[in-house]
């Protein structure tokens, strides 16, 4: 038996609810179990036998099964290292405290990826690196407003950067909100996946890209294209003029032939 279990409301802890409750109901019809808002207690050994409780408030469930896998998460891993010794100092949870520039507290310490409390993906580690190399040197790199794209793979993958409705709606940010299906998406006719959805968020007074999530096969190769259209500033409105190859994935955020047109879909939804 395959079954998920998650202590909140959510199995995805940031974003928007649409997008967890649709990540949910395709693992749901994959037949992989989703117990929400539940409490677990667990006797035997993984890879023999299992016996998992799972404890709700409806009432109280026990599962069997061979193999039991875990996932809480990264803890850093501070004790007896002597950061103090050192002047480094860290933040309340254990990770060490540092400015925009990733300088520690202690004079020519720098940290990097999750010890500097970093978004826990390689690819910021990667950027990390990147920044203490160029500012080691005398530059000024910051971590500041840099967009951190993310994505879960699942079978389809998630796929995120920007600003999430929730997110533009806690920074007062007037925005406009597109969400077509994939069904309208060319490319999933010949592959006969359509399940999924894509949404961008576009700013009310200026046009540009602020956010852009996506559900599918090829997500993060799609997010990676509307990522570097944020970052050069391009209005919505100029993406549609571009010639992308038939027939992919990235097809959607073009011109016809492609049927769902996210940004055209911003007039329409938005």
């Amino acid at each position: 038996m395959n079954a998920v279990g998650q202590p909140g409301r959510g199995l995805i802890g940031r974003g928007d609810a649409d997008v967890t409750e649709e990540a949910t109901r395709i693992l749901i019809r994959e037949g992989i179990q989703v117990r929400l808002q539940t409490e677990l207690s667990v006797q035997g050994r993984s890879g023999q036998q299992v016996a998992m409780r799972i404890r709700k408030a409806s009432g109280e469930k026990t599962v069997e099964g061979s193999d039991l896998l875990v996932a809480i998460g990264p803890i850093p891993n501070s004790t007896g290292l002597g950061f103090d010794n050192a002047g480094i100092e860290l933040d309340e949870r254990g990770y060490t405290r540092v400015n925009d520039h990733l300088q520690t507290t202690a004079p020519d310490v720098w940290a990097i990826g999750e010890r500097a409390r970093s978004p826990h993906f390689m690819h910021a580690s990667v950027d990390d690196s990147g920044i203490v190399s160029a500012n080691v040197g005398g530059g000024a790199r910051s971590t500041v407003d840099r967009p951190v794209p993310h994505v879960v793979f699942t079978d389809p993958p998630l796929a995120h950067v920007g600003l999430d409705e929730s997110e533009a709606e806690h920074r007062g940010i007037a925005v406009r909100v597109a969400r077509p299906p994939m069904s309208r998406v060319l490319r999933t006719e010949a592959t006969d996946k359509t399940q999924g959805f894509m949404k961008a968020l576009v700013s009310k007074n200026d046009g540009h890209i602020l956010g852009f999530t996506m559900i599918r096969s090829d997500a993060g190769e799609v997010m990676t294209a509307m990522q570097t259209a944020s970052l050069a500033e391009l209005p919505y409105q100029r993406l549609p003029d571009t010639v992308i190859a038939h027939l992919t994935m990235a097809e959607s955020i073009g011109p016809p032939p492609s049927t769902a047109k996210v940004f055209a879909a911003v007039d329409i939804y938005g």
